[in-house]
This record gives structure tokens, sequence and C-alpha cells, in this order.
């Protein structure tokens, strides 16, 4: 049965790169299809990556707005079942930005995006199928203020969705930091997403297992890319988009998916404590200095 792979946000970066890997490593009667929200963008680079020395599988470009979550529903129908789903789409922020207005893009592509695709392309994924939403280190519940903790840990998806909703409320009503909110929006997305997948996991997690099917959220660690590069001053260990790749698509074409793996934050092949991590108060730091 040919196989089919999806990858959001994967016109540039990390989704690139991935992209480029699921097509060098799957077969030729395979797709792969390389999506984001620019017609030009999206097919130019499906079209360069379908060229590569490397590249086995078919490689098709296929608009999405990851913010248009009926637009998500339908792709999921359309296609019918999948086997591999890389949820990578992010907002750029740069640090002199203001949260509070770039919030709502954000969230949406960030988090809504997630739901949207945990919950439409979850029920179609064949025996064996990879679900991963790539997220980071900060996703991991230690980095919120301990107060808002409860509202992530254990959720099921409708409470995470509510806690995420209540988040953007927040920003935009100037109460978040009063509610113990930090002002870098990438930290409650991160424990927002991650809890999404655990959310998810845990109502699939016997049959999922039985199926062999993986789903999780992944870290690829410290990426190069245009996005994280203003928020870094020090690169010396970042890794390319293609290197940071590979651990992800390890886990994509792992012969037998880890159990212990399932439902879990995952980086570098090993699973991060969900309940680990501190609240990030040097990145409040920068922010307050960004706008000052």
């Amino acid at each position: 049965m040919n196989r089919i792979a999806l990858v959001t946000g994967a016109n540039q970066g990390l989704g690139r790169a991935l992209a480029e890997g699921l097509a060098a490593r799957m077969e030729a009667e395979d797709l792969v299809l390389l999506t984001g929200r620019d017609e030009r963008r999206v097919t130019e680079a499906a079209h360069e990556v379908a060229g590569l020395a490397g590249t086995r599988a078919r490689v098709r470009p296929r608009v999405l707005d990851v913010t248009d979550t009926d637009a998500i529903a339908r792709l999921a129908g359309e296609l019918g079942s999948a086997d591999i789903v890389i949820s990578n789409a992010i907002a750029r922020v740069l640090p002199e930005e203001s949260p509070k207005e770039r919030a709502d893009e954000f969230i949406d592509v960030s988090n809504v995006a997630t739901h949207a695709i945990l919950r439409a392309f979850g029920p179609i994924l064949r025996p064996g199928g990879r679900l991963l939403v790539v997220a980071s280190t900060l996703g991991t519940l230690g980095h919120l203020n301990p107060r808002l903790r409860h509202l992530f840990d254990g959720a099921g998806l409708e409470q995470v969705e509510y806690a995420v909703e209540s988040w953007r409320s927040a920003i935009h009503t100037n109460t978040a930091e009063e509610a113990g909110w930090p002002r870098w929006l990438n930290v409650p997305s991160k424990v927002a997403q991650v809890a999404a997948v655990r959310a998810l996991a845990a109502t699939r997690r016997e049959r999922d297992l039985a199926a062999g099917i993986l789903v999780a959220a992944v870290c690829p660690g410290m990426v190069d890319t245009a996005t994280s590069r203003p928020w870094f001053s020090d690169y010396r260990h970042a890794q390319s988009p293609a290197a940071a790749a590979r651990a992800v698509l390890d886990l994509v074409f792992a012969e037998r998916a880890d159990p212990a793996l399932y439902g879990e934050l995952v980086r570098f092949g090993k699973v991060l404590d969900w309940y680990g991590g501190t609240p990030p108060v040097e990145q409040d730091r920068m922010l307050r200095e960004a706008h000052t």
C-alpha cells in the first residue's frame, strides 16, 4: 500500500528539511505532501525537493493555511488515510515585537492548528502511522508559573483549548502577567502543544500501541533558522535544519514504535520529564528590555 506523508510549514527551515528527509527515505510509489499557505513558495519548494538527487518518493505541493481549521478537516477527508503527519507550522515573532499584537496569529498557527490537526488526522492514521507535533524543551510543565500548571496537567483536549483561549483573552485584557502567564508567547504555546498531544494520546493509547502507531511531541533541539536566530546570541551548538530533522525522522522510520515514547515530549529519542523545567525569568527580562 502506498504511504502518504504530510508536513505543515514545510517550505523552509526545519519543515523543508523534514520533507526532504521523508522524500529520501520513502519509496517511489509513496507521496509526500509539502504544505504551506503561500502557493508560489510551496510550489517552488516542492519542485526543488522533487529534483534533489536523493529524492525517491513523489513530492507534491499543497496549499494549506493551518489557521483555517476547516481546510485542515477537508484535507484529512480528502486523503481518507495517512501514514505520517508532522505538525511543524509556527508564526515568526521578533523580540522587539509586542506579544499582545502578535498573540492571535501566534496562537492560531501554533495551537489552534495543532488541535485541529490532532482531531482531523488522528482518526485516519493507518496502522504503523506517526503523528508528531514539533514543540521544544519549553513545552514541559515546569516552565509555567505553578498557579497555571493545573490548567494543562491531565487535561483533556477541550480543557487545553479552553486554557489557550483563556490565555489569549488575558493577553488582550492586559491581565496575563497578573495571572502568572509569561510574556514570552513561546512558553505557554509549547506547553499547550505538548498538553494537547498528551490529551489525545490518553484517549487512544491502548489501540494505537496495538496498531504500532506513535503519537508524540518532538523537540528537535536548537535549530539555526530565521525564526529562532533573533532570540539567541550564542549559536555554537545550533544545528542546521537538516541535522535537526534526522532525530525526528528516526522516530518516523523506527521499525517499531517504542511504547515509552507514546504521548510524550521526545528529544533525541529520549523522553523529557513533563514536570521538569523552571519559569523562564530570563526570557521575560529580554522582552521587557526590547520594549523599553
